[in-house]
């Protein structure tokens, strides 16, 4: 069966339908209906209000559904206009067929948008998973119609013009309020540009036969609150602060003092026994002032940073570093030092300039920071995010945090993973930092790297959406402190 956090890719959702169909005595119409009639009570339930229904429908099957719903809204008495560009006629056997029953009981077809002036609620199955390049221009202008357009809109199964696999939107792409997925969800409308036009995402499993799955495994798993328990159990009764781990962050040069601290207090806030932080001589007494848990160590050196390694579990690598000589002797300490290493901000972008496989690290890398360790530009990462993840996997043999909208966490022989928590609060400066020491604090209390990494993700968006509820406009990291705390004990 559908695993309930799993993702599919476009060839898998198009094996599954046909093997659905197959059980199903071999006529796609039957699916086809269902599809249809799950959209319309869908439609149903969230616009019951609505009387003047325009569906815009696609040549092909997703068009097809389109057809169905448009019968049933009519046959219930609403008004119904079905709404296709010139070259657009059904050309699909089954949509074909949807569109000859709905014309059978009177319904009408339109080729030019005027009606979606009167519209109270429009449904979009136009392209569905179907379309992986930007929509040409009649049709790109039809959708920018549907947009313009003060009615909501229901889009089947995918947002016209947003690409089902990568999430990437190459051209126009309809802006939906709620996108009803059939049989299984899409991993592309879980992360990046998709994120801005699917909305409300909801599944319509049409009650398709178990061996529809057979052989068929999800591309990528979404990774919910639901999952907190089984990564992060109470803790023993007779425990001890070394059984926590001790995590080593370094960093915070010059003017960047406060980078540290944020990793710092961050480990701590998530259970980590132990934090010391080695930084600037100049930063000692601050952090010990912000957060005296830190043991803050002045680093002038890779010989004074010795005696700290040998201590510490794990080292969070990269806040506030720099990439002076200073930063660069203590990176190279680092990465001789034999621990396992969270890797971000400017210790990335050495990483970029000196690439080498670390295969007990876990990189946190931002869209920029990922093009530079590729060698490609920002836009390139993010018109397939899932691809770029795991091309650093496979340049860094490392775990990979690619940070944005739907973070994407791969890992070596493993199916990625998007975290469903995050919002745009937390674009700013510093969230990085924070995020560093949650995945130090996970990795020391003896999570797996790839654990470490998605719980951590998943922490830390947790916290900034519970930090959000007082607005996201403004946010600033060290408001997710206590959250994170809070959801480090579910």
């Amino acid at each position: 069966m559908s695993q309930p956090d799993g993702l599919f890719d476009t060839a898998a959702a198009r094996r599954i339908d046909a093997q659905a169909t197959a059980a199903l005595g071999g006529d796609g119409y039957l699916l086809m209906q269902r599809a249809g009639q799950a959209a319309w009570q869908c439609a149903l339930q969230y616009w019951p209000q609505a009387r003047r229904v325009v569906v815009v429908c696609g040549p092909g099957n997703n068009g097809g559904d389109g057809y169905v719903l448009a019968r049933l809204a009519r046959q219930s008495g609403r008004a119904v206009c079905v709404l296709h560009l010139p070259g657009h006629a059904p050309r699909t056997p089954l949509a074909q067929r949807a569109c000859t029953d709905y014309l059978a009981i009177g319904g009408q077809v339109e080729l030019a948008p005027d009606c979606l002036r009167e519209a109270d609620l429009v449904v979009d199955a136009l392209f569905g998973i179907g379309l992986d390049r930007a929509p040409d221009a009649e049709a790109a202008q039809l959708i920018d119609a549907v947009n313009a357009a003060a009615a909501p809109v229901l889009a089947l199964d995918v947002p016209s013009g947003v690409d089902a696999d990568s999430g990437a939107v190459p051209g126009a792409a309809i802006h939906a309020a709620r996108v009803l997925q059939f049989i299984v969800p899409h991993r592309g409308l879980h992360t990046g540009a998709a994120l801005e036009h699917a909305g409300q995402r909801l599944l319509a499993t049409l009650d398709v036969p178990a061996q529809a799955f057979d052989g068929i495994a999800p591309a990528a798993s979404r990774w919910s609150e639901a999952l907190l328990p089984a990564q992060l159990p109470p803790r023993r009764i007779n425990t001890h602060k070394g059984e926590s781990g001790h995590v080593l962050c370094l960093g915070g040069n010059h003017g960047s003092g406060g980078a540290l601290m944020l990793c710092a207090e961050a480990a701590l806030r998530s259970g980590a026994g132990l934090a010391s932080a080695a930084t600037r001589p100049a930063h000692v007494a601050p952090l010990l002032a912000r957060c005296p848990e830190a043991m803050a160590h002045a680093v002038e050196d890779a010989f004074d940073l010795a005696p700290l390694l040998a201590r510490a579990g794990v080292v969070a690598l990269g806040p506030g570093l720099g990439q002076d000589d200073w930063a660069r002797r203590l990176w190279a300490a680092a990465l001789d030092g034999g621990r396992p290493l969270v890797v971000d901000a400017d210790a990335l972008n050495l990483l970029a300039q000196q690439p080498q496989p670390l295969a007990t690290a876990v990189l946190t890398p931002h869209p920029g920071e990922a093009a530079r360790l590729l060698g490609v530009d920002a836009a390139a990462i993010q018109r397939d995010r899932f691809v770029a993840a795991q091309a650093l996997v496979e340049r860094f043999s490392a775990v990979v945090v690619l940070k944005g909208a739907g973070t994407v966490v791969a890992a070596p022989g493993q199916r990625p993973r998007v975290i469903a928590a995050g919002n745009p609060g937390m674009a700013v400066g510093g969230m990085g930092d924070l995020l560093t020491g949650v995945i130090a604090a996970l990795l020391a209390q003896g999570l797996s790297p790839f654990d470490a990494a998605s719980t951590g993700a998943l922490l830390h968006g947790l916290a900034g959406d519970a930090a959000a509820a007082d607005g996201q406009r403004g946010m600033l990291p060290r408001d997710l402190l206590p959250h994170l705390r809070a959801r480090a004990n579910p």
